[in-house]
C-alpha cells in the first residue's frame, strides 16, 4: 500500500488503460449532474471527447467533499469516510484497480491525460481540514484551503484539455489555479449565508474586522453598509483571480468555450449578487437559464 504523502509509482500504469466501462464513467456523470448545475451546464461546451474525462475528475472530488459535508453511512465517522476515500485512490494507482466506478473511471482518466497523482495530495489535505476548521483568520490561511479544495481541479483539467504550446504548460497551469480559487471564491460569497447555518466562515477573520462586520451581524443576516463595503473588498480580490485566468484560456489546446463559459458563469454570480442587493441570506444568486445562454454566447466569442 502507497501511504499518505509518498509519490505512487506504478511502473505499468500506462497498461492499464481502459479499465472503466461505460457505466462507470455513467456513474460519474450522474455524480456531476446532481451536485452542480453551472458546472454541469458549463461542461455542455466542451469537447465530447474530453468529456467524460471532466465528469471523472469532478466525481472523484465530489465524493470525497460529500463524504466530509453530507453523509458517512457506513463509516464511523467523517474522518473515517474520508481516510478510507483517500486509500482506496492510492490503492487503485498501485493496483491499477478498484472496485469503486469513479476510482476506475478517475485512474484511466489519469492514465490517458497522463494526471500525476500526486496532484491531490492537497486535496485529501484540505477535506481533513473540514472536519476541524471552520475560520480562516488571513486570506492566506483560506488560500492555502483552497490549495487543496479548488486548485486540483483547475490542474486536472488543464491535464485532460492539454495545451497548445508544451512550453507554455507551467503558465497554464497557473491560470488554472487563478481560475480555480476564482470559482470558489465566488461560491463562498454566494453561500456566506447557508455556510453560517452549517458553522462555517470562509470570510476571513481579518476582514471581519477592518469592516467593523462580526459574527453576530452574521447571525442576524444584517445587510448595511458594512457588509456591501466588505463583499465588495472581496469582489474586488476575486476578479483579480479571473482576470489573471481569462488570459490563459486561450493556451488551452481543446475546450477553450467550455472553459470560458464556466469563468463567465461564475463570474456572473458576483453580478448577480449585487443584483440581489448584497442579501447573501435569504436569496441565491444564481443566473437564469437566458442569462447564462447570453454569457456562453460571450464566451463563444471570446475563445474563437
Amino acid at each position: 500500500m502507497v501511504l499518505r504523502g509518498q509519490v505512487s509509482t506504478v511502473p505499468n500504469i500506462q497498461t492499464q488503460a481502459g479499465i472503466a466501462s461505460a457505466a462507470d464513467y455513467a456513474v460519474c456523470r450522474q455524480v456531476m449532474q446532481n451536485a452542480s448545475k453551472n458546472y454541469s451546464f458549463a461542461s455542455k461546451f466542451l469537447p465530447q471527447d474530453k468529456l467524460h474525462h471532466v465528469e471523472a475528475l469532478y466525481a472523484l472530488l465530489r465524493v470525497g467533499d460529500d463524504r466530509v459535508d453530507v453523509s458517512h453511512a457506513g463509516f464511523d465517522s467523517p474522518l473515517a469516510a474520508i481516510d478510507d476515500w483517500e486509500a482506496a485512490y492510492w490503492h487503485t494507482f498501485e493496483t491499477g484497480d478498484s472496485p469503486h466506478p469513479v476510482m476506475r473511471a478517475y485512474l484511466n482518466t489519469a492514465v490517458e491525460c497522463c494526471i500525476p497523482s500526486e496532484i491531490m495530495y492537497d486535496y485529501f489535505r484540505a477535506m481533513r481540514d473540514d472536519l476541524t476548521i471552520t475560520r480562516f483568520p488571513t486570506f492566506a490561511d483560506l488560500l492555502h484551503y483552497m490549495d487543496g479544495s479548488a486548485v486540483p481541479v483547475g490542474r486536472g483539467m488543464t491535464y485532460i484539455l492539454n495545451v497548445r504550446d508544451p512550453y507554455h504548460f507551467r503558465e497554464a497551469l497557473r491560470g488554472a489555479d487563478s481560475l480555480s480559487i476564482a470559482m470558489q471564491l465566488s461560491n463562498f460569497w454566494r453561500d456566506i449565508g447557508e455556510d453560517w447555518v452549517r458553522g462555517r466562515v470562509y470570510i476571513p477573520q481579518e476582514d471581519l474586522q477592518l469592516f467593523g462586520y462580526s459574527e453576530n451581524d452574521l447571525a442576524a443576516g444584517r445587510v448595511d453598509r458594512n457588509l456591501v463595503d466588505l463583499i465588495e473588498f472581496q469582489f474586488a480580490r476575486t476578479e483579480r483571480y479571473y482576470e489573471v485566468a481569462r488570459q490563459s484560456v486561450a493556451m488551452l489546446e481543446a475546450g477553450r468555450w467550455g472553459v470560458m463559459s464556466g469563468l463567465e458563469i461564475y463570474q456572473a454570480i458576483i453580478t448577480n449578487i449585487r443584483r440581489n442587493d448584497y442579501n447573501i441570506f435569504t436569496r441565491r444568486a444564481k443566473a437564469s437559464k437566458w442569462q447564462k445562454l447570453r454569457l456562453v454566447w460571450g464566451a463563444y466569442l471570446q475563445a474563437r
